[in-house]
């Protein structure tokens, strides 16, 4: 299986929870696309800890390697969450970025919208994996400008990432 990080430095792993979603098991009814049945497009409850000495913010990505597209899909991206915040309310992710700390930024996801957009695999295509991840950076301004791609996000903070929070919920088509 594909994985995201296989070609990036190793880094120090810290801990990530949530109310809403769980390591290994299937993403509830909220966490998919609103055109899905019982979908709403809300972002879950993130909450972490232990992140490593250093981190001055944090990055936040969802990430479906399994979408049938080449590249995966990007769901969600936030930056610059100052590093005092570490936690993120259930529905944070809206197209006003509502429960988002104040400096932090939604960059565009593959659907080219600035907030949180839930699961819907395709029909017939089997699990896919959804990666939320809390990036812990060395500094306090990745320094992207708000249009970018999340692959140029990815690349920027190549350099800059001290940590990885990563928690892997399932998902197939309704």
């Amino acid at each position: 299986m594909n994985n995201p990080f296989a070609k990036l430095p190793e880094v120090e792993a810290f801990r990530l929870t949530s109310h809403d979603i769980a390591e290994g098991l299937p993403l509830p009814p909220q966490q998919y696309a609103s055109g899905v049945e019982g979908g709403k497009d809300l972002s879950p409850h993130l909450k972490w800890s232990d992140a490593p000495e250093g981190t001055k913010s944090y990055a936040v990505t969802a990430y479906d390697p399994d979408a049938p597209t080449g590249s995966g899909f990007w769901h969600w991206a936030v930056i610059n969450i100052p590093a005092n915040v570490t936690e993120l309310p259930t529905g944070a992710g809206d197209e006003h970025g509502t429960g988002l700390p104040q400096g932090a930024l939604q960059l565009p996801n593959d659907a080219r919208l600035e907030r949180f957009i839930g699961a819907a695999p395709p029909a017939g295509h089997g699990p896919h994996r959804y990666y939320f991840v809390v990036h812990a950076l060395d500094v306090e301004d990745i320094g992207v400008d708000r249009s970018a791609t999340l692959a140029v996000l990815g690349f920027t903070m190549l350099g800059h990432t001290l940590g990885r929070a990563v928690l892997v919920a399932t998902g197939e088509s309704k």
